[in-house]
């Protein structure tokens, strides 16, 4: 078990799909390693998620085991990292609703982060409020559990500093440092592009390779795998730049010195893209296979994954209640 002085961690998913291999890079597999160094919070951000999915909630609330799900079987160990549902732990929503008088609608509106997702979701004007205050909700996340880290991608870093800028004001106002400032943590492989080559991969967009697929589902997948356009005969130097299926090898691949090999290999020419395929199918099969295993158990035991979720949260509430009852001393919120 985690020391409890250990630094705090705090990370999370939105509940509103299937998770995918990008996730499997960008976050789980470091959530695994994390908690046998940090004390780590993971959020099953359900109720941010609806910031964008009001039009079909049921989606959002069928996803919340289907993501722990997930969680457990990638490796997360409930009895190492506490699981939880944003949505069940109220003091998050009472910590954003006094932050929100800690920051302006301008300065919302300036974040670079907020401001790319609503080009992304073309709201233009006519943007949510919950969607636009998120930075609040989101220093709510983080302060309620006193995190030091946060894991998120370059995209993310935005997100945190404006947190942080909250952290100081409301540290003036109370006059001591009531709330703990947080780092980025940036993992140093960023987000899988998609398998047609495009720089995200997204369960929009259709260009995933899920977590839950079977073998047939990979190999489909890994022949629809973009690589390089210039490659058009066997005996054609191939290029790496942009090529998807080196960049999955990469990140998959367990033997960097065969792969380096065959990097070399295929630069030169001589090497059919088949051939990188068919390795990489291999090490997806090798990677996918024990996770969908484990998945198939504890799907049979989901009133024991729910009793899991109870538990976690019930932890995150005395945490963040603790946090929520200093904030409202250092307001002068106390009364009784």
């Amino acid at each position: 078990m985690t020391s409890r002085t250990a630094p705090v961690i705090l990370t999370g998913d939105r509940p509103t799909g299937p998770m995918h291999l990008g996730h499997f890079v960008g976050s789980l597999r470091n959530r695994v390693a994390y908690q046998n160094e940090f004390r780590q919070y993971i959020m099953i951000a359900d109720a941010q998620a609806l910031t964008d999915n009001m039009d079909d909630t049921g989606k959002v609330s069928r996803h919340v085991i289907e993501v722990a799900l997930d969680y457990l079987a990638v490796g997360i160990d409930p009895k190492k990292s506490t699981i939880f549902i944003q949505s069940q732990v109220p003091e998050l929503a009472e910590l954003a609703f006094y932050y929100l008088n800690l920051v302006s609608v301008a300065r919302l509106e300036r974040n670079p982060t907020v401001k790319e997702e609503i080009r992304q979701r073309g709201f233009e004007r006519d943007i949510p409020a919950g969607f636009l205050t998120y930075p609040a909700s989101q220093a709510a996340d983080i302060t309620a559990f006193k995190a030091s880290l946060v894991p998120v991608g370059e995209d993310q870093i935005p997100m945190i500093e404006q947190s942080n800028e909250i952290v100081r004001h409301f540290n003036r106002i109370a006059e001591r440092e009531v709330l703990v400032e947080a780092k980025a943590l940036v993992p140093p492989l960023g987000r899988l592009p998609g398998i047609d080559g495009k720089a995200k991969m997204s369960k929009s967009l259709k260009n995933v390779i899920h977590l839950n697929a079977n073998p047939d589902e990979i190999c489909a997948a890994v022949k629809k795998i973009y690589t390089d356009p210039l490659h058009l005969r066997i005996e054609d130097p191939g290029h790496l730049e942009g090529n998807v299926a080196f960049i999955y090898l990469d990140a998959f691949d367990p033997d960097p010195v065969g792969l380096a090999e065959l990097k070399a290999y295929y630069v030169r020419g001589g090497l059919a893209d088949s051939v990188v395929k068919a390795r990489l199918e291999t090490c997806l099969q090798d990677v996918l296979a024990p996770i969908r295993s484990r998945r198939q158990q504890f799907e049979k035991a989901r009133g024991e994954v729910l009793q899991c979720l109870k538990e976690g949260t019930d932890q995150a509430r005395e945490i963040a209640a603790r946090t929520v009852a200093e904030v409202k001393s250092a307001l002068g919120l106390t009364y009784f």
